[in-house]
């Protein structure tokens, strides 16, 4: 027998058990589907939560103030002194000499209030007191008008830069807003530009945000205290992140008497949080997807199943075969394609189940499917059917003439 005629009688053997055919089908089937969504849910979410820590801001380092020296509460316990982020830290942090590796340093006094326009209602906003530089190390882009200058931080000026929430909340659709003046609280500032729309890089919105000049805010927000909350130093580089978190890092120690393992501050690394990220979701995706492809072992077993009732179901004709002149090979590549055949019909339907179902979001992710996962599911269900199909096909072809014959 040739290859379609093993094609043939494999078709044949099918047809003759549809039921029994198609479960052990849908083993293979749900396994190659379950494969292909999950490694594309794996990747989407991986890129999903990079995308949100890139939108943080571009080779930065946020350092925040954790408040005090010691590990027991604010009120009591180890603690010995307050610890402060000071203009001179600023200053220190920026100077080349002392952190040659960093491109800028941004103080950061951060706050709430309402802001209101006109006759527009009170609305929520989250004020920021910064910097030129904040703008171009947390990624934000200007839509219109112009951003904070040096100049506005150093005469205290009362302008703002404001995101596109707050443009919605204050002003009608298709009213230009620089120009204008706002209040925030009770304090009175001119909108001298517009930040274009970013995405989130947590659960806060970067769009309901109002940047002004440092000193204003202390002037007029938060009062005077030399002791930011935060700050936003950028790297002149990917490559350079560590080194000026390093150097940030070691003024800090230097300026609150410590050494680096006990800073009483907080220092985030984009980089290392996407290596981070990067890590637990492929270990996260390659778990999901070792579950999921149980479902192929399992379906395996289906058609080692089938294939040992069809070879004893078909005993008789096996020895009719041989008893003819039949060669084992024939014997065995006859059993041998029903059972490839069963995991490909399987693996065919699978692919389009798991293709087609990497086009909807799953809790919000979406999946992002690759050639390598689809391609390595069928390549596997094929040596699915091959592997758990060669014992039923050696054994059908091992069969003596005579005992075959002799099968009731």
């Amino acid at each position: 027998m040739n290859v379609a005629d093993d094609l043939r009688s494999a078709l044949r053997g099918l047809s003759s058990n549809k039921l029994r055919s198609a479960l052990t089908v849908l083993g293979i089937f749900i396994g190659v589907g379950a494969v292909i969504i999950v490694v594309a849910y794996g990747n989407g979410s991986s890129q999903a939560v990079q995308s949100r820590i890139r939108a943080l801001g571009t080779n930065t380092i946020t350092i925040v103030n954790r408040g005090r020296f010691g590990r027991g509460p604010a009120t009591g316990g180890t603690q010995t002194q307050t610890a402060t982020i000071t203009s001179q830290d600023v200053s220190n942090i920026g100077d080349p000499n002392q952190a040659p590796d960093v491109l800028s340093v941004s103080p950061v006094l951060t706050g709430s209030d309402t802001a209101s326009y006109s006759g527009a209602s009170d609305t929520g906003v989250s004020l920021t007191g910064t910097t030129p530089t904040y703008l171009t190390a947390e990624d934000y882009q200007l839509q219109a008008g112009s951003s904070l200058t040096a100049q506005d931080v150093q005469n205290h000026s009362q302008v703002a830069v404001i995101g596109q929430t707050l443009v919605s909340d204050l002003f009608e659709p298709g009213q230009n807003p620089i120009g204008s003046q706002v209040y925030f609280g009770s304090a009175r500032f001119q909108v001298v530009g517009v930040l274009a729309s970013k995405s989130s890089g947590t659960g806060a919105d970067p769009n309901n945000v109002a940047l002004v000049p440092y000193t204003t805010a202390e002037d007029l927000l938060t009062g005077y205290t030399n002791n930011f909350t935060e700050l936003i130093v950028q790297a002149k580089s990917a490559k350079a992140v560590d080194a000026a978190e390093q150097e940030a890092a070691d003024i800090l120690a230097s300026a609150n008497q410590t050494s680096v393992a006990n800073l009483p501050f907080t220092i985030l690394n984009e980089a290392t949080l996407l290596a981070t990220s990067a890590s637990t979701t492929s270990t996260f995706t390659v778990l999901l997807t070792v579950i999921a492809a149980v479902s192929l072992l399992v379906g395996g077993i289906g058609i080692m199943n089938i294939m040992l009732v069809a070879v004893t179901e078909r005993t008789r004709e096996i020895g009719i075969r041989k008893a003819i002149g039949a060669p084992r090979r024939a014997i065995l590549g006859q059993f041998l394609t029903e059972a490839v055949l069963l995991s490909l019909i399987g693996g065919l339907a699978g692919v389009v189940v798991g293709v087609v179902g990497t086009h909807f979001r799953i809790d919000g992710v979406k999946p992002v499917p690759t050639a390598g996962s689809v391609i390595g599911a069928f390549a596997v269900t094929v040596a699915v059917g091959v592997f758990f199909g060669f014992y039923p096909a050696s054994r059908a072809a091992a069969l003596r003439p005579v005992d075959a014959l002799r099968y009731e």
